[in-house]
């Protein structure tokens, strides 16, 4: 084996051997636990950073198993999976700490560690598949590992949103599995390529073909939250804000949104799912998920319910993006893929804060919460910020490009969607910040569970993480132009899926 068809094995290792290590450890071990961890997040940092190098320079990195005749796994670092990868890699490593901190003195720690990294080994292993038939089999492990992560204090409640989510996302598993078979039948075995694989069998089959689609992207709409698929998301949230993080900015619905641009680019092709008449009923889909996504989450005052119902939304940019036939809305969709993970993890990050520091979980809670954690609240305003696409920061950069994206595309209307989220956004966004900077504080927080020390207004692994993801929606609107950032990044994707097209 060549250490270029090693390498994304590698990238899989590195989260799966420590978790299966984890699972067995007793639950006193806890620095041999947390060094597990660590070692794990940082090696895969470190292993993504090669590959990156490496593309970069023009390697290609990939390896193929034959399971049956005919069927294969197949897996490829190329440009599109590897922003995933990288935005994955880094969040990973950040919400280990975080987790570290949150999970401190709780019990089960070993299995919810386990079953962490397996989490994370399945979306690296989505990100990497080379077919339709990979990517099924680590987007099923995908709700396999989380469904632990979601029920993992073990209470009615957790029980119940656990239930929910299992049977949402096995029911999209059984739909995207009949599409995969279906397809299988008519094209045989085929790796993802630029420009799709599908367009070879052409206009004779293209009523079977707009079924197959539709079975697809139902498949991973489930996890991309599209309505009406999204019911699963808003009842997950019982689980622990470390989980939250991760189904909301790493895993989950990254997941679905990041199969929807496979299917699109790297299945059907965009032109051919252009000849199909496939991409607009996609951005309707999308427009009305974005709108319903912030509608309510104006009427919830559960926190972390409120940031639930905005991912609903906020997800659907990116697949809004991906069905705006041209490259400058591909490059829109790609980069808030980046963007909003960023953004919405430092959200969380700051809700569990709130909750394990003070005990406040709603929003009518919120009264003064800044002046106790202004750090924590500093880190919530700027992603708030950022969410509305306030100028300078990363959402901005996203629906800027969506709406260029939307008007080379002549569909203008579009833009009226953004910018009625953007709105909402605001509504639902600035009355949290409102409370938490200018309402007068309780004289003593009834929940406090952890005291002030001089500037440290909380544990410092829960403090560290949301001031760097902060900083970094903050470095990816102000620096967007450099070579280094997302959207760079997101441009040369879309200049391969658009040959010639960038502007």
């Amino acid at each position: 084996m060549t250490i270029n068809e090693a390498l994304p094995l590698a990238v899989l290792a590195s989260s799966l051997l420590p978790g299966l290590v984890i699972f067995i450890l007793p639950e006193t071990w806890i620095g041999t636990r947390t060094t597990l961890n660590l070692l794990g997040a940082v090696a895969k940092l470190v292993l993504v950073g090669i590959l990156l190098a490496g593309v970069h320079a023009g390697e290609d990195y990939g390896v193929r198993y034959a399971v049956l005749p005919g069927l294969d796994l197949v897996f490829k670092a190329d440009a599109l999976g590897l922003l995933f990868i990288t935005l994955s890699a880094i969040l990973w490593l950040l919400t280990t700490l975080y987790a570290i901190g949150y999970l401190e003195g709780a019990p089960r720690r070993s299995r919810f560690f386990g079953f962490f990294s397996l989490c994370v080994t399945a979306t690296m292993g989505i990100a990497m598949a080379g077919n339709l038939f990979t990517f099924f089999v680590f987007y099923e492990l995908l709700t396999l590992s989380t469904f632990p992560l979601v029920v993992h204090r073990g209470t009615n409640q957790a029980m119940k949103g656990g239930t929910i989510y299992l049977a949402y996302t096995l029911g999209g598993g059984a739909l995207l599995l009949t599409g995969i078979v279906w397809l299988h039948s008519l094209a045989g075995q085929a790796d993802f390529a630029h420009g799709g694989f599908v367009a070879s069998l052409g206009q004779a089959h293209a009523g079977q073909l707009q079924l197959i689609f539709l079975l697809l992207i139902a498949g991973v709409g489930v996890k991309a939250a599209l309505v009406p698929l999204h019911g699963w998301l808003p009842q997950a949230m019982v689980a622990p804000a470390p989980v939250s993080a991760l189904l909301h900015a790493v895993a989950v619905v990254k997941a679905g949104a990041f199969g929807i641009a496979r299917i699109v680019y790297e299945v059907y092709g965009v032109e051919f799912a252009q000849s199909l008449e496939l991409l607009a009923p996609l951005a309707v889909v999308a427009a009305v998920t974005i709108i319903w996504g912030s509608l309510r989450a104006l009427f919830q005052d559960d926190l972390k319910r409120r940031l639930a119902y905005s991912t609903v939304s906020q997800v659907s940019y990116i697949v809004l993006g991906v069905a705006l036939f041209g490259p400058i809305g591909t490059v829109g969709g790609l980069v808030h893929l980046v963007h909003q993970g960023i953004m919405k993890i430092t959200l969380f990050f700051c809700a569990g804060n709130y909750a394990e520091t003070l005990g406040i979980h709603k929003v009518s809670e919120m009264d003064g919460a800044g002046r106790r954690m202004p750090l924590t609240t500093v880190a919530f305003s700027i992603a708030a910020l950022s969410m509305m696409g306030v100028p300078l920061t990363a959402g901005a950069v996203s629906k800027a490009w969506l709406s260029d994206g939307a008007q080379t595309a002549g569909m203008e209307w579009a833009i009226w969607v953004l910018w009625t989220s953007s709105l909402l956004n605001a509504v639902y966004f600035l009355p949290i910040l409102w409370r938490a900077w200018f309402h007068q504080a309780p004289v003593a927080w009834s929940g406090e569970h952890i005291p002030a020390h001089g500037w440290r207004e909380t544990a410092w692994l829960l403090l560290l993480p949301p001031l760097v993801t902060a900083a970094a929606t903050l470095a990816a609107g102000i620096f967007a132009d450099t070579e280094v950032s997302p959207l760079a990044w997101a441009q040369l994707i879309a200049g391969r899926e658009y040959v010639g097209a960038m502007p």
